[in-house]
């Protein structure tokens, strides 16, 4: 008789309140299913789990924080996060989670580092039947084969750029903690450079060889992942691009288009309609 933790079925989404993660980590089965329901605003403290997981939500935005970077997962994308790494979580616009934990070493070719992952229509819907699967499924079910399909998709998935390397450079996580809080400043490499007392190739230099970007490259991503935030929580376009900073809507939206392969109404179009 198998001896896997047994729980039964989740026939719909639990609220945070009522989570236990520690059978969905000690399951003797390499991959467990998850389903959470959070309210805009709500915020996971910073944690972190024996097993590696993918973050997916249906509808909303969810930003993953690490010591290493911050991470945005809008729908259609979901963030892999390897086992033991330290993590909090912002949910925005109200974001269905449905996640996965995976035993690490259970599939070959899973990222090593946190990223964001292109979530495929197959391995959504498999992500959302795997939190209907019990946690003590047996290997040959359609339970199981449902389950060993998911890892199968999972590594298949692109790595997407929707991250913001965060520096412990001292000057420079200044710069980008104040760009993060206000990210509609106009503030150039040539202001912050007069702030601390240094030449603006200084600047340049420290963010090419703290964040892998330049500083207008920093500060645009930094800009779309708040745009994305905003559009998640409702925000309209117009708003959003203006109180970025951008010229004209037009403006933003050539940016954003550039950065996600669409529109900022397409995406907060899709947003709505999964909610």
């Amino acid at each position: 008789m198998d001896k896997s933790t047994p729980s039964p079925t989740p026939t719909k989404a639990r609220k945070p309140a009522d989570l236990d993660l520690f059978p969905y980590e000690s399951s003797l089965r390499p991959v467990a299913g998850l389903a959470v329901d959070y309210e805009d605003g709500h915020r996971v403290r910073r944690h972190r789990h024996r097993r590696s997981q993918l973050l997916y939500a249906i509808s909303g935005v969810m930003v993953v924080d690490t010591d290493a970077g911050i991470w945005v997962v809008p729908p259609t994308r979901g963030v892999w996060v390897p086992a033991w790494m330290p993590h909090a979580i912002r949910m925005s616009g109200e974001p269905r989670m449905r996640t996965v934990f995976v035993e690490p070493g259970a599939v070959a070719h899973l990222p090593a580092e946190c990223c964001v992952l292109s979530v495929s229509p197959l391995l959504r819907e498999l992500m959302v039947a795997a939190a209907e699967v019990p946690l003590d499924w047996k290997p040959g079910t359609r339970d199981g084969r449902l389950m060993m399909l998911l890892l199968d998709e999972l590594k298949e998935e692109p790595v997407l750029p929707l991250h913001l390397p965060q520096p412990s450079e001292p000057r420079l996580a200044r710069i980008c903690r104040a760009i993060v809080r206000h990210p509609e400043r106009q503030a150039g490499a040539a202001d912050w450079a007069r702030e601390l007392g240094v030449d603006p190739k200084t600047v340049h230099r420290l963010f090419l060889r703290h964040t892998g970007m330049t500083f207008g490259r920093w500060r645009q991503q930094a800009r779309l992942l708040a745009a994305m935030e905003r559009l998640a929580r409702g925000d309209r376009v117009l708003d959003v691009a203006l109180d970025l900073g951008y010229e004209s809507p037009s403006a933003f939206a050539a940016m954003f288009r550039k950065a996600l392969g669409e529109p900022p109404s397409a995406f907060a179009a899709r947003g709505a309609a999964s909610a």
